[in-house]
């Protein structure tokens, strides 16, 4: 298969600079906003948090059925859903950051009927954006390029949030102001990225059965152990990040004392994934994608012990304990994009369907849930602690922020890197794989005998006898 050109990794990279424009606004800021502006108490808002995420990753599994329910012979099976839900969901971002005063019950209400739309319209759009990578291209640098070019998108914004936004988050500040104008800008931004993404990302690889049934669906997750494990995995990483980010501006302004940090930590994240990107798919190549990813785990989890250990006197250390943490944060993330679509040619192998839509769908459900559950733990830390909004904080408060922004993280990313160890779809395992399914579909296309690629047994041993492979992967 012919390689990706530049403009199709950037405008896929844009799509997910897209949609962090609605994500990352709220994972760095909600909590804060409900807490801080809307008037919600800690403890309610972690409920909410918890309540509304769980809600989202069922919502994932609905979108990642009507995506495989769904398909366009003009614009392929991924693009319309980009194309029609981008502005729906920037629009509801700016009424999630718009909670009225109405009394205790209404505004809590309001927050949750909003958040939730939002959690929706994220599905049907991050849905099949991420299911689009697997079918652009089954090139391992490339998909490694792909995934490096969503992680600097996201970054992008992600960066900029922290630079000019979270030094804005003081006390006394007009904020709701601030969310607004904000919001309602990323509205015009988010939806030129996404058709950028619509124009320059494409479909290419081949699939047999355009729309697969609910009962195909079923069978390729019952199918795809590498999958759950990856699922498994990734819903441990992801508690223990989402609760570092759900309260980390607390850690610098509360725990630290210098919120001025916070755009120097987003400049320095930047600059640490742009040297990332280009250069994962070398390391992919000579690691393999499971072994980056238990390293960066580690890394990670390094950075953890280092922020909970460290005394809020000794700035520069806790600061480096958080640097130390996102950078194993970023290789993961820019990994794992790769890891997941590589267990789409797993699921076809096992079952001679391509379900690009449901397998991402189930790994989104368990981010998504274990972003629910971070969050909600990362909340629930400053409610036992004593969190109040505005107020000078007891030393109980600020351990309980510094629990959530290290000890968790860091526990939760050694379970993480367990189940990874167990891992069994490697690169070379992969490669094999897609052999044998380009050599089915010649002989099924031709009805002569093919022999299988990339090392791997004949296609017809693979019809046999599918546990081949699985057998090699375990030398």
């Amino acid at each position: 298969m012919k390689k990706l050109s530049k403009l199709s990794i950037a405008g896929y990279g844009a799509g997910d600079a897209a949609n962090n424009l609605a994500f990352t606004t709220a994972t760095m800021f909600l909590l804060v906003y409900y807490t801080d502006v809307a008037g919600i108490s800690a403890a309610a808002a972690g409920t909410l948090l918890l309540v509304v995420r769980i809600f989202d990753a069922f919502a994932d599994v609905f979108a990642g059925r009507m995506v495989d329910r769904s398909y366009s012979k003009r614009f392929g099976k991924f693009r319309p859903f980009i194309m029609f839900g981008s502005i729906p969901l920037l629009l509801l971002s700016v009424a999630t950051f718009s909670v009225p005063q109405l009394g205790e019950t209404g505004t809590l209400l309001y927050a949750y009927v909003t958040y939730a739309a939002l959690g929706l319209a994220y599905s049907l759009v991050n849905i099949p954006y991420g299911s689009l990578a697997g079918a652009m291209t089954q090139d391992p640098g490339d998909r490694a390029k792909l995934g490096s070019a969503r992680t600097v998108g996201a970054l992008l914004v992600g960066s900029a949030l922290g630079i000019f936004v979270a030094p804005l988050i003081k006390p006394g500040a007009d904020l709701q102001s601030t969310f607004t104008t904000i919001t309602l800008a990323f509205v015009v931004i988010g939806a030129a990225l996404y058709f950028f993404t619509v124009l320059t990302a494409k479909e290419r690889v081949h699939r047999s059965v355009p729309n697969v049934s609910f009962k195909q669906s079923m069978d390729t997750l019952k199918t795809n152990r590498p999958l759950l494990m990856l699922c498994l995995s990734s819903f441990l990483f992801l508690t223990g990040y989402m609760a570092l980010s759900s309260v980390q501006l607390y850690y610098l302004r509360d725990v630290l004392g210098r919120l001025d940090l916070y755009p120097v930590l987003a400049i320095v994240q930047l600059v640490m994934t742009l040297a990332l990107a280009p250069l994962m798919p070398r390391l992919v190549h000579k690691l393999g994608k499971k072994n980056v990813y238990i390293t960066a785990g580690a890394l990670s989890m390094a950075g953890g012990i280092i922020v909970f250990l460290s005394p809020s006197s000794m700035v520069w250390v806790g600061f480096s304990g958080l640097v130390i943490s996102l950078m194993g944060v970023m290789a993961v993330n820019i990994v794992v994009w790769a890891l997941e679509a590589d267990t789409v040619e797993y699921g076809e192998w096992k079952t001679g369907v391509r379900t690009e839509g449901i397998t991402y769908a189930l790994f989104s459900f368990t981010r998504k849930t274990g972003q629910a559950v971070g969050g909600a733990l990362a909340a629930y830390c400053l409610a036992v602690g004593g969190y109040k909004s505005g107020a000078v904080q007891t030393a109980e408060a600020l351990s309980g922020i510094q629990f959530a922004a290290g000890a968790l993280p860091a526990v939760m990313t050694i379970l993480a890197i367990v189940v990874m160890l167990k891992y069994k779809l490697t690169d070379s395992l992969h490669a094999r794989i897609v052999g044998e399914i380009r050599a089915r579909r010649r002989l099924e296309g031709s009805g002569d005998e093919a022999p299988g690629q990339g090392g791997g047994p004949s296609v017809q041993a693979q019809a046999g006898d599918r546990s081949s492979a699985l057998d090699h992967s375990r030398h």
